[in-house]
């Protein structure tokens, strides 16, 4: 056998695991490709081992599916047709007439042929609509082994319960039956595991003087031993006994018995007895006793069994030897039954059959040890055992494990061809690797196509997959999936209910989302609540999102103010606006009845320049005993402000002065709200008023005072009061510096106010005049380096410059030069300053205006991947 991949070959590595994986029905390109690769085992993949060594997908999947090939059953025509026309036969009556027009040669041997084909295939539907159709034929009468092989094909899909309804329905018929009426009776029942009902039925036909035959006895005892019906047991295997039908199979069945009740020491003694008798032993009756010694943790005294016996050459061990591993691997020895099997294959023609290969590649699977799963496929191909259905999901789990989804989607697309019918192991792992991989809508349609097959996921896997329909807002899908849980009384978590009412509300269906959210029975998220107040705002339903801003204050949601301001504003946007402002106040405040409430409101009739509002409001507060804190104030100041109301803010400001509570933020709201309204004068008389009782106003309040005063042209005061800000020790901030870099390219009125305020003459500058020089730089008042590099240094001398910063800059080189202009983009991109609307339609401008519409165009194009137009409107 070839060396065995190194797992991480398999797992980290998903082009090499192609190779390799493809190879397994080329043994000598195998072998090729592992002392290729071995080399050098640690270098990296680069493009030319890729073309040298590495098939493409299509390949591995195409191997595959020639390995697959071999397992088909020998094609049979005739019974090919019949189950195309199950399957494709919607309505009974149209099924009949096609069966009918084959003709069939109805007999218990034809029938016994069209149900083995179908149960290989696992084709459990048509198997029963062919028995069914077959049954009222007029020329054909079911006999007990038609009867026992559909029993067996329901009971081996788990469906007992139809074989029940079917014997409960039967046994009430009063026909003429041409088949042992009880013998069905007791046969079915004891293959749907109901031994009492089966003994109720031989006693009624011992009752009437019938008795069964050896075959229907085996088939009662071995449901007693299932069941664990021991006296009856013991009753039955004198009965056979007593007939004559005591074989091989009862010997089988007592050491079943005998194991089952752990009497593991009588079983031998049993076992060793036959042996001396001289009586036959088919091997299934020493793997009893193996299994049960190893259930018992009791592997040493297995091994000696099996040697015991294998010694002999009496038994047949094949059938013991899977067992053994079978043992070994539930028992959590995997390693040992690997070394068993390897062992007993290579020294004593030990020949596994697919079966006990399966049970070692699912052990394997689940425990990730995918290079022994691989080096397993690779033995089987070459010992020419060719894969059943099972070999088939073990591959498909195989190549979603180790990241090949291309290739396990092929082999699923195909598994038509082979007959595949996909286990559960196999879908959970496709679905959960293709919504890895991005392929969502896929893994939805395997699932939706299994479903009809009494396939549902495990809860991750649902949850997998419906949290990516989610974020692929495919809600059409997921709506789907949640009806098909729901009728399969599987409850999805309320994880599952938040992501769907937020990919709702994301796709614009609120009002769904809000349904969804009625159905909930847990306590909703706080983003799902987020998500469809948000969604109703946009909407324009107030009302809804009132609605659900009460019910989350109440479920303990914390509410934040730009939420519950953009809820009030929409009920200010609605008929009866008032009465709905007030409605929701007066329920948010039953929860909490405090200032923090009421600042909602304000914030909300501030934002909707309603200062009457605000003020009854602030009144209300009073009323229900509710201190206004220092936010209520700013709040109400900045309404009145905001409509204009300057007497008002001013009285209020007063009021407020008079209580001995006007602090540095009440007069920073004041002073910034006048200079927003416009009054700039009254602005700086409150603005130096600080310093007089001692307060420092903040930066806001500086940065917009300058801004005000410097688009006044009242350069003079601006200066004078950059001069205090740098008196306290504050720097000049990157705002107010851009402020007076675009002022000074528009004039040199701002150079001439600094000279002046600074006392220092005209071309002449000391140390503490750098910001005059840059001013008078940019202003081209002073000859002075043009060299970008250096204008940059004397812009961090005076402020850290911004993207603002930069753009001023680059529209004066791009009069000039635009690979100057060009080289300071990159180094303004490399100092991690992010280039914005305005930095772009710069460069665009630059191009053109230089003739350069090709570079313009490159430009433009590059505008646009960012997400950014020239219709944008520029925000400085």
């Amino acid at each position: 056998m070839s060396t065995m991949l190194p797992i991480k070959h398999v797992t980290k590595h998903r082009l090499r695991s192609k190779l390799f994986i493809s190879s397994i029905l080329n043994p000598c390109s195998f072998h090729a490709a592992c002392a290729t690769l071995a080399s050098s085992p640690s270098s990296p993949s680069t493009p030319s081992t890729s073309n040298s060594f590495l098939a493409s997908q299509n390949d591995v999947a195409a191997s595959f599916k020639t390995w697959f090939a071999t397992r088909q059953l020998e094609l049979d025509p005739l019974v090919h047709r019949i189950y195309e026309i199950l399957a494709a036969s919607g309505d009974n009556d149209d099924c009949s007439a096609a069966l009918s027009y084959l003709s069939l040669p109805l007999s218990e041997r034809f029938v016994l042929r069209v149900l083995r084909h179908g149960a290989a295939c696992s084709e459990i539907l048509p198997c029963l609509k062919f028995f069914d159709w077959a049954g009222r034929q007029p020329n054909f009468h079911h006999t007990r082994a038609t009867f026992v092989a559909i029993f067996h094909i329901l009971s081996g899909a788990n469906l007992k319960s139809l074989v029940l309804d079917f014997l409960d329905a039967y046994r009430r018929r009063i026909l003429h039956h041409r088949v042992r009426f009880h013998d069905i009776l007791v046969v079915g029942y004891a293959i749907a595991g109901k031994p009492h009902s089966a003994l109720q039925a031989f006693a009624r036909m011992r009752f009437i003087g019938l008795d069964l035959d050896s075959f229907a006895y085996h088939v009662l005892l071995d449901s007693l031993v299932e069941k664990n019906y021991l006296n009856a047991f013991d009753i039955v295997v004198r009965q056979i006994r007593a007939r004559g039908f005591e074989n091989h199979l009862t010997n089988i069945i007592v050491i079943k018995h005998l194991c089952k009740e752990r009497r593991l020491e009588e079983a031998e003694d049993f076992l060793n007895d036959l042996k001396c008798r001289g009586e036959e032993l088919k091997g299934p009756e020493v793997s009893f006793l193996v299994g049960a010694l190893c259930e018992s943790s009791r592997f040493e005294r297995a091994v000696e069994l099996v040697k015991q016996f294998g010694s002999s050459g009496l038994v047949p061990l094949d059938h013991a030897y899977g067992v053994w591993v079978r043992s070994l691997v539930q028992g959590g020895r995997v390693d040992e039954a690997l070394e068993f099997f390897s062992q007993k294959k290579d020294f004593e023609g030990y020949c596994p059959t697919t079966i006990r290969y399966n049970v070692l590649l699912y052990r394997l699977l689940r425990e990730n040890r995918l290079g022994q799963v691989y080096d397993l496929l690779v033995d089987m191909n070459e010992s020419c055992i060719p894969p059943n259905e099972v070999t088939m999901n073990a591959v498909l789990c195989f190549f979603c494990k180790a990241g090949m989804t291309n290739v396990a989607w092929e082999l699923y697309n195909s598994s038509f061809e082979f007959g595949l019918s996909l286990n559960h192991m196999a879908s959970k792992y496709l679905i959960l690797t293709l919504c890895w991989d991005g392929g969502v809508m896929e893994a939805y349609n395997v699932l939706r196509s299994l479903v009809d097959k009494s396939y549902f996921p495990d809860l991750r896997t649902f949850c997998t997959l419906a949290s990516a329909l989610c974020r692929e807002c495919k809600i059409d899908e997921m709506k789907e999936l949640m009806y098909l849980a729901v009728g399969r009384n599987i409850l999805p978590p309320a994880s599952i209910y938040n992501k769907f009412i937020s990919a709702l509300c994301q796709a614009g269906r609120v009002e769904d989302g809000y349904l969804v959210h009625g159905e909930l029975k847990t306590v909703a998220a706080r983003s799902s609540y987020v998500k469809m107040i948000k969604g109703c705002v946009k909407m324009g339903r107030g009302d809804i999102a009132a609605r659900l801003l009460v019910e989350m204050k109440g479920n303990g949601h914390k509410l934040t103010h730009p939420l519950c301001s953009a809820v009030i504003c929409t009920l200010l946007e609605m008929d009866n606006s008032r009465g709905r402002f007030f409605n929701l106040l007066e329920m948010l405040t039953r929860y909490e009845n405090s200032a923090w409430t009421y600042n909602f409101f304000l914030r909300a009739a501030k934002h909707a320049r309603k200062a009457e509002l605000g003020r009854e409001v602030f009144e209300l507060m009073h009323r229900n005993g509710v201190r206004p804190n220092l936010s209520s104030r700013i709040l109400m100041l900045q309404c009145y402000l905001n409509r204009g109301r300057i007497s008002d803010a001013l009285n209020f400001f007063n009021d407020v002065k008079r209580q001995g509570l006007a602090r540095t933020k009440i007069y920073n709201a004041l002073a910034v709200g006048l200079c927003k309204a416009n009054r700039v004068d009254i602005s700086c008389e409150f603005f130096f008023s600080m310093f007089s009782v001692g307060l420092n106003p903040s930066l806001e309040c500086y940065e917009l005072v300058v801004q005000k005063l410097c688009s006044l042209r009242r350069y003079h005061e601006a200066i004078h009061i950059i001069s205090a800000n740098e008196k306290m020790g504050r720097p000049i901030s990157s705002f107010i510096g851009n402020v007076l870099l675009h002022h000074s390219l528009i004039s040199p009125e701002l150079y001439y106010t600094c000279v002046n305020l600074r006392g220092v003459e005209e071309g002449v500058f000391y140390g503490n005049s750098t910001l005059s020089l840059l001013i008078g730089a940019f202003s081209g008042c002073l000859q002075v380096s043009r060299n970008i590099a250096d204008l940059e240094r004397l812009i961090e001398k005076c402020f850290p410059p911004d993207i603002y910063t930069y753009n001023l800059l680059l529209k004066e080189l791009c009069k000039s030069d635009m690979d100057k202009a060009r080289l300071l983009f990159a180094r303004m991109c490399h100092k991690g300053c992010e280039p914005n609307w305005w930095t772009y339609d710069i460069m665009v401008r630059g191009f053109s205006n230089h003739g350069k519409k090709n570079e313009a165009k490159r430009w433009l194009e590059e505008m646009c991947e960012k997400g950014f137009y020239r219709f944008n409107r520029r925000n400085q």
